[in-house]
């Protein structure tokens, strides 16, 4: 289906264009230790793309109802900010899918988990943020990812509906939550393989966002 043009594009963050979650899974272990508890890698790669309340869930099951997730995660924020304050790699390809969709006129947003002026923040240091139209934070919506929440809103702020829209995403709770919005997903792995289930609601594939640009003929 390379004939399909749509009429906006929709892109999550941390993973997908920000090379963040390698990054995040040494932070948060960093975090875990200050208040005593071994915050592994597999329990880091859980929590990818889904929303603090679902994250919070995880962390008290792995953890035990007496896990200090707000603490935890308010100084997972400042050693973030920290880490992130003047320089965030983006990830292959991703100035020349952008540069591609800018010179077809075809209007972006991003759609991510993370709040909305934390989010603004890193986008400007990445040096991407005037590129998109529309910027949609997980603080904006009741449910996150993988409930299509914020991926309807993120349409809705591009003045389109969602199947005149294409996603990007890395994690399986995004990609989720594009098949629910209907929206046609483009799923370009970073650190999760979702599960067949998943992937079968996928429309592609890529190995990197270079390889994206040869979905679309604009």
């Amino acid at each position: 289906m390379k004939t399909f043009r749509p009429s906006a594009a929709i892109f999550d963050m941390d993973g997908l264009m920000l090379d963040t979650e390698r990054p995040f899974i040494r932070l948060w272990a960093e975090t875990g230790k200050k208040f005593g508890y071994n915050v592994t890698p597999d329990v880091v790669l859980r929590l990818v793309g889904i929303s603090n309340e679902n994250s919070r869930f995880i962390m008290m099951q792995e953890y035990g109802k007496d896990f200090p997730f707000d603490k935890v995660l308010d100084e997972f924020r400042i050693v973030s900010k920290k880490e992130f304050e003047k320089e965030i790699p983006v990830k292959k390809g991703l100035f020349n899918l952008l540069d591609y969709f800018a010179a077809a006129k075809i209007p972006m947003g991003v759609a991510t988990s993370t709040r909305k002026a934390t989010a603004e923040k890193m986008l400007k240091v990445a040096g991407i943020h005037d590129r998109f139209a529309k910027i949609t934070g997980g603080d904006e919506v009741e449910n996150g990812k993988p409930a299509p929440d914020i991926f309807l809103l993120a349409a809705k702020k591009l003045g389109y509906l969602p199947c005149e829209c294409v996603g990007f995403e890395d994690s399986p709770a995004g990609l989720k939550g594009l098949s629910s919005a209907g929206i046609k997903s483009v799923f370009v792995k970073d650190l999760i393989e979702p599960p067949q289930e998943i992937l079968a609601s996928v429309w592609k594939r890529c190995a990197d966002l270079d390889e994206a640009i040869q979905l679309f003929d604009f």
